[in-house]
Formats: structure tokens, sequence, C-alpha cells
């Protein structure tokens, strides 16, 4: 049984509240990167290293936050609400090391991520709880047929009034004279 397996298993309801933390492998993975860089090595890893030290997490009912830095303290806090797409992205040393990136995009004029969290083993569980509150929020149904009394009344009246004009446009049409 692989590693991400072993954690579905494990635990039988993802608990996004416990995240709290990057995972200890996203420091060796940080390294690596500041590696390539060469000679600017030194720089970036310990911007990279102080990134890692002071990241937080926090999942909670009415959103996401996301605090980092020392000198150029950064938070951000996005609601279920302005969440409009999820992307999980692996380069070839994330698969290695078991990681994922989850790219969190609004409708802000931005092209890129509102916030990206790095350092989450079980990215996939993640994404899909973070699609399921951004679905509960925006009140679309995940089998995609509507069950409310209310959604499925408005969908009747909204057919039997089609019905009726089609009704009467057939009606209008088989006239003598009409030009329609």
């Amino acid at each position: 049984m692989t590693e991400p397996e072993k954690m579905t298993h494990s635990s039988p309801a993802f608990d996004p509240s416990q995240i709290t933390r990057p995972d200890p492998v996203l420091l060796k993975y940080y390294f690596l990167s500041a590696l390539i860089t060469g000679p600017g090595f030194p720089f970036v890893f310990l911007y990279l290293y102080f990134k890692y030290h002071t990241l937080k997490y926090s999942f909670d009912e009415s959103g996401v936050s996301m605090a980092w830095g020392i000198l150029f303290r950064q938070e951000i806090h996005l609601t279920y609400r302005r969440i409009q797409d999820i992307h999980l992205t692996r380069n070839i040393v994330q698969r290695w090391m078991n990681l994922a990136t989850v790219a969190i995009q609004t409708a802000s004029g931005s092209s890129g991520p509102e916030m990206s969290v790095e350092g989450i083993l079980a990215a996939e569980p993640l994404r899909d709880y973070l699609y399921a509150q951004m679905r509960g929020v925006h009140g679309e149904v995940s089998s995609g047929l509507a069950t409310e009394p209310d959604t499925i009344s408005d969908a009747d009246e909204a057919l039997n009034l089609l019905k009726e004009i089609r009704d009467l446009l057939k009606h209008r049409s088989s006239e003598p004279g009409s030009k329609i």
C-alpha cells in the first residue's frame, strides 16, 4: 500500500482544521529548489527557510487563512464564497517527495492564484474539501440535480411556461396568413 493510500485508509474523514503547518518535507523541497539557483543559493534558501518556519494555515467554517513572513508579514484570508477555482499541481520533484501545491483562484484581476497552499501531503483530500465547501456556498449540488423543493418548483414553472409559449407559437403558425 502506498503512502497516499495509507493516509486515506487510516483516517475515515479528512479534517482540514488539523492542518496548521506545512509538512517538514517542504523544507527539503525548498532546499533543493534553492540549490538550483547556484550562486544565489544562500539568499534564496534563507528566504524559503524563514517562509517555511513562519508559514501557518487555518481552515475553518468561514474560509482559508494563510500567513508567513518575519520582516514583511503577509496574511491572506479567503472565504469559500470568493473561491472560483482550485488547481492541484506537482512537478517531478514534488511527486518524488509526495508533495503538491493547491492553488486557489478567485475572481480577482490577477492571472495567478490568490493563495497557494504548499507542503500538504494530503493534497487531493484538501482539494476535494475545498471544492465541497465552495459548492456549498455557491448553492451547487454535487450530483448535478436540484433536490430542494423550491428549486424544483421553479424549474417546473419555467418548463411549463416554455411549453405554453411553444404551443402558442405552433397555434399561430398553423393559422392561415400568419407570418411566423
